[in-house]
């Protein structure tokens, strides 16, 4: 995640275990890279639509262009390293590009940044959307105003006027995060997940794709899903809550960098570090460390810089009068204890570019 890799093959699912098997319709992969498929996907209207791993861009950009970038949340080290692939891209294209986010994931606070974004008048906006429903309007206006638009990581219920959709396969991310959990607790049992908040796109499709996974097992049995509202001290509270309540659950599924945190806090002052496997979904600087003091057993770390890079092409191929796709994926690493030194490194997460 700390440059911006390109995915090259489609590798199951099945692939993904701790430690990682080599595919046999795959070269071998003695790093745990997972990438998305390219004829998957499903439009805001449920019709299948085609899914690139990669966006073609030219060398240089025609002009230099004017970027926006809007985050999801300023000081996020999944969105610090996707600014990272973004400015190094509109370097390489010879293009500009500012970046602005809120304090917190709140459409209510990101709506005001938009707003002001677009009175400005960028040849192309890049963001996160905070919210499925409260983003939609003011998005969809923003691209009626004859600006590009480029939805990087999340989305929103009908992102038909976007120039692009880039993001991670979270429907394979949360069933890898199933598997990496059967691989931590064969044996069976109990086990939930520690989520943000409902209705954010990439959280809901990775608690799809852990709910389905866990649903098709009859050795495990699923709690539901608790809401941390990106504050790790909630996340802590809720899964001691959840402790107290199911004292024999044996793995949680944490969707997002602060779920992760709140929730390795938690196991640890129940001290059921033995017990418990946490596969969070991110690598923040405070999640590897988590990881390798023991607390989490393992993380889904997506491709921000990838995202980002892909964005920067998406909005640069359409200003220079070329046709992106509609929508790309990109791919995830596993990262364990025993590869977080060594092949696993590359995909820990920036505080800084």
């Amino acid at each position: 995640m700390t440059s911006s890799r390109i995915p090259k093959t489609a590798i199951g699912l099945a692939c993904l275990v701790l430690p990682l098997a080599a595919c046999s319709n795959s070269k071998p992969a003695p790093t745990v890279t997972v990438t998305a498929g390219a004829t998957g996907g499903t439009g805001a209207a449920g019709a299948p639509e085609a899914t690139a791993t990669s966006v073609a861009a030219p060398a240089k950009a025609s002009k230099n262009y004017n970027l926006t970038f809007i985050q999801g949340v300023a000081g996020d080290e999944f969105y610090i390293t996707m600014q990272c692939g973004i400015e190094a891209e509109a370097r390489k294209l010879g293009v500009s590009v500012r970046v602005q986010g809120p304090q917190k994931f709140d459409p209510t606070l990101q709506r005001p940044i938009l707003d002001s974004v677009v009175s400005s008048k960028p040849d192309a906006i890049l963001i996160a959307p905070t919210d499925v429903s409260a983003m939609q309007s003011p998005l969809q206006a923003a691209a009626q105003a004859g600006i590009d638009v480029v939805l990087v990581d999340t989305t929103v219920k009908d992102p038909s006027f976007a120039t692009s959709q880039i993001a991670s396969d979270n429907i394979g991310g949360g069933k890898a995060a199933f598997e990496a959990i059967k691989q931590l607790a064969p044996q069976g049992g109990k086990v939930m997940i520690m989520s943000v908040d409902p209705g954010i796109s990439t959280t809901d499709a990775r608690a799809k794709g852990f709910e389905d996974a866990v649903k098709a097992d009859s050795k495990y049995q699923y709690l539901g899903i608790q809401y941390s509202h990106n504050d790790p001290a909630t996340a802590s509270n809720l899964i001691s809550s959840a402790l107290q309540k199911d004292p024999d659950i044996v793995g949680v599924f944490a969707a997002n960098l602060f779920s992760a945190e709140g929730t390795a806090t938690g196991v640890r002052q129940a001290g059921k570090q033995n017990q418990v496997s946490i596969v969070g979904f991110d690598a923040g600087p405070n999640q590897v460390k988590a990881l390798k003091a023991g607390t989490v057993q393992a993380l889904v770390a997506q491709q921000p810089a990838a995202i980002g890079q892909y964005g920067v092409d998406a909005a640069v191929a359409k200003l220079d009068g070329q046709t992106p796709p509609a929508k790309v994926q990109t791919g995830f690493t596993v990262i364990t204890k025993d590869n977080v030194d060594g092949a696993g490194a590359e995909a820990i997460y920036k505080s800084d570019c």
